[in-house]
């Protein structure tokens, strides 16, 4: 049974901790090989390029340069974005190094989507920001800014730059109200 894109939903899938990245290359070879490419949209491993910081000190290859490592922020999860059929969860739950699919209870019992208020700050965090995302988000929103300079901070939004990927957060520093511009990806609602 073929099922259109309305109907692709983004799920979380469970690996051994550290194998996130070759089960997201396994699963992509499948993709490829299987012709899978209309039904497994995305496959999304959630890392940062950190600093490599031994008793405290940053260090530095032979060229003078900080060494980085990436780092991955959900330790043995990966994010697929799929049509859920029972092909596709079958190739997907037996792919190599796959525990299962968060949200199955078991029992044969298709796993739950994750909602895509729950997949953004995953997506905004690797760069994948689609128009969608901006229409959740209007002047006057509370926000918090979730990395860089200004994290843990909260304020209002005064303006949203779709064409830049940038948002003019009202921030309070010392008492008093300072515009600061921020990426667009940088920002979560508050509720």
């Amino acid at each position: 049974m073929e099922k259109n894109l309305a109907e692709k939903q983004w799920y979380i899938v469970t690996t051994y901790s550290t194998h996130e990245r070759k089960v997201a290359d396994n699963l992509l070879k499948r993709v490829e090989t299987m012709g899978l490419g209309d039904r497994i949209l995305d496959v999304v491993v959630c890392e940062e390029e950190v600093p490599v910081i031994r008793d405290g000190v940053p260090q530095y290859d032979k060229k003078g340069n900080p060494k980085t490592r990436m780092v991955n922020l959900y330790p043995g999860y990966i994010f697929v974005e799929m049509i859920m059929t029972d092909e596709i969860w079958y190739i997907v739950r037996n792919t190599p190094d796959v525990t299962g699919i968060a949200g199955s209870a078991g029992g044969g019992q298709k796993p739950s989507p994750v909602t895509k208020e729950q997949m953004e700050p995953v997506l905004k965090r690797v760069g994948k920001i689609d128009s969608s995302m901006y229409d959740r988000y209007n002047e006057g929103d509370l926000v918090k800014i979730i990395h860089g300079p200004f994290e843990g901070i909260e304020g209002t939004i005064t303006n949203i730059d779709r064409v830049n990927g940038l948002c003019t957060v009202s921030l309070i520093f010392f008492g008093s109200e300072t515009p600061t511009e921020v990426e667009f990806a940088s920002i979560e609602k508050v509720n």
